[in-house]
C-alpha cells in the first residue's frame, strides 16, 4: 500500500501536557509517578508512543480544544493537533483529562466525539452537565475504530446505539485516511471518499481541514470479534 504523508498546514506548536503513571489518585501521590509537565513536540503520534513508552496511564491537556477557534489555518491546525493527541490516547486507553470548547449552537457534535475520553468539562452549549453526563454514561473503548488489514480498512462504529461497519479495498480509500489522519484539506482529497466518509460522519469538518474521527486499533481491550 502506498501511503501519503499528511499535509502540513501550520508549524506544529508544542502541546503542553501533565502526565502520571497511574490514573488513581492515591497511586499519582506516591514518589515517582509523576512524569512532570511536558512539552509534545513532532508528529502527535510520535508524541503519544513516547508517553506510552515512558509510562504514562494518565495525561492532562493543558487549556481547553477550542472547536470555535478554527478560522485561520494556524488556529484550525492547533485544534486538529489537540484533537488528534485525545484521539490517540483514548486508542491506548490512556485516562485523558481534557476540555472542550463548543459553539454554544452547537448540541450534536459531541456526538462525533463519544469515542473518545469524556471530556472534565464542557463549555458552550445549553445544558452542558447533561451532555458531559450522557457522555460519561455512554462512553467504553472500541466504540469507533479501524483497523487495517492485508489488502483493506475496516470502519466499526456505534456511536450512533447501533454497529455499522465500513470495510473498503481500493488504495485511494486507504490513502485518504492517511492524509486525513492529522488533519488535510477538503480539496486534498478524492471527492468520492470524502463524500461518504461525511456521510458516516467518520471526518470532522475544523476550518479549511478535514480531520478523521475514529482511532486506529493498538491493542484489543476484549476479544476482537466482540467488538
Amino acid at each position: 500500500m502506498s501511503t501519503t504523508t499528511p499535509a502540513r498546514t501550520a508549524p506544529e506548536e508544542p502541546l503542553a501536557v501533565s502526565a502520571w503513571r497511574d490514573y488513581d489518585a492515591a497511586a499519582r501521590s506516591l514518589p515517582g509517578m509523576s512524569l512532570g509537565d511536558l512539552e509534545l513536540t513532532g508528529p502527535v503520534a510520535e508524541a503519544c508512543d513516547r508517553l506510552w513508552e515512558q509510562g504514562a496511564r494518565q495525561v492532562r491537556l493543558a487549556g481547553a480544544v477550542d472547536l470555535t477557534d478554527t478560522g485561520t489555518p494556524a488556529a484550525a491546525a492547533r485544534t486538529v493537533r489537540r484533537l488528534s493527541l485525545v484521539r490517540d490516547l483514548t486508542a491506548r486507553a490512556v485516562l485523558v483529562d481534557w476540555e472542550l470548547r463548543l459553539d454554544a449552537a452547537d448540541s450534536d457534535t459531541w456526538r462525533v466525539l463519544n469515542h473518545l475520553q469524556p471530556p472534565r468539562r464542557i463549555d458552550g452549549p445549553a445544558k452542558p452537565s447533561e451532555i458531559l453526563g450522557g457522555w460519561r454514561d455512554g462512553h467504553y473503548l472500541g466504540k469507533c475504530l479501524w483497523r487495517q488489514g492485508p489488502g483493506f480498512v475496516q470502519i466499526r462504529d456505534r456511536r450512533w446505539g447501533d454497529l455499522r461497519r465500513f470495510t473498503a479495498d481500493e488504495p485511494h480509500y486507504q490513502e485518504a485516511i492517511e492524509r486525513l489522519s492529522h488533519g488535510a484539506p477538503a480539496t486534498a482529497l478524492p471527492e468520492d471518499v470524502l463524500t461518504e466518509f461525511r456521510e458516516e460522519r467518520l471526518v470532522l469538518p475544523l476550518g479549511e481541514l478535514m480531520w478523521w474521527v475514529p482511532y486506529r486499533v493498538n491493542r484489543w481491550v476484549q476479544e476482537a470479534m466482540a467488538i
